[in-house]
């Protein structure tokens, strides 16, 4: 029998083997809790990667090393206590027909999720709206593919361009964050752009504190989009 009993006091023995059992499955329980100890720990300290998939605006077109879109966010990110690491993948006159050519060569880092800033350069040299949104619409629907979180920036057409290409231009940016449900910022520069004291002399690129206005502005979408990967850093 498992248990036997006095009939004098009615005091409840518990056999030998019930005693092993028990100290066993605390001795489990104990091991258990420190394996998901060590793997809570680890989780929270793997960095979350995000890739900044951009043209001259993003990569620090004119900037000292350290000015960067990706170095400035990447800063603001960790004085707010979050693990995470900034690639830089933005090029200098880059269209979003680029972009789309080298997505798989930028991906190859394996981020955790991709913040697109393109097309400036498509309304500055006037490129047909159509084909900016089939390029981005490439772009989406592989990181989509992929099932890796986005963030798309939105861009204004220069007004010498005219209100119909503006338009066309201008709606293509929630139309595919709608499309592809991604994390939305309407315009990369807002707040930056025609402002003298924010743009370096060419009046087109930011300057550094420029860059930390940007910054500053589109922190909380970015951290919707750590959110989105399902990390804690």
């Amino acid at each position: 029998m498992i248990i036997s009993a006095y009939s004098g006091d009615k005091k409840t023995i518990l056999s030998p083997l019930y005693g092993r059992f028990k100290t066993l499955i605390k001795r489990m329980v104990s091991v258990i809790t420190f394996l998901v100890f060590l793997l809570q720990s680890a989780y929270a300290q793997d960095p979350v990667r995000i890739l900044v998939l951009g043209d001259s605006l993003s990569s620090g077109y004119g900037l000292p090393v350290g000015n960067s879109f990706p170095e400035l966010l990447q800063q603001a990110l960790t004085n707010d206590g979050l693990s995470v690491t900034i690639e830089n993948a933005g090029v200098a006159g880059d269209t979003t027909t680029g972009g789309a050519a080298r997505l798989d060569w930028a991906l190859a880092s394996k981020p955790d999720a991709v913040i697109i800033e393109l097309g400036a350069n498509d309304a500055l040299r006037a490129i047909d709206p159509a084909i900016t949104r089939q390029n981005l619409d490439m772009i989406l629907a592989e990181l989509d593919r992929l099932t890796l979180p986005a963030l798309l920036t939105g861009m204004k057409a220069p007004p010498n361009l005219g209100m119909t290409y503006g338009r066309e231009f201008e709606i293509i940016y929630p139309d595919l964050a709608e499309k592809y449900q991604v994390v939305f910022y309407p315009f990369f520069l807002e707040g930056v752009a025609a402002q003298p004291h924010f743009n370096q002399p060419d009046g087109i690129h930011p300057n550094r504190r420029g860059v930390e206005v940007v910054v500053e502005r589109i922190l909380p979408y970015v951290k919707k989009l750590i959110e989105k990967t399902g990390h804690n850093p």
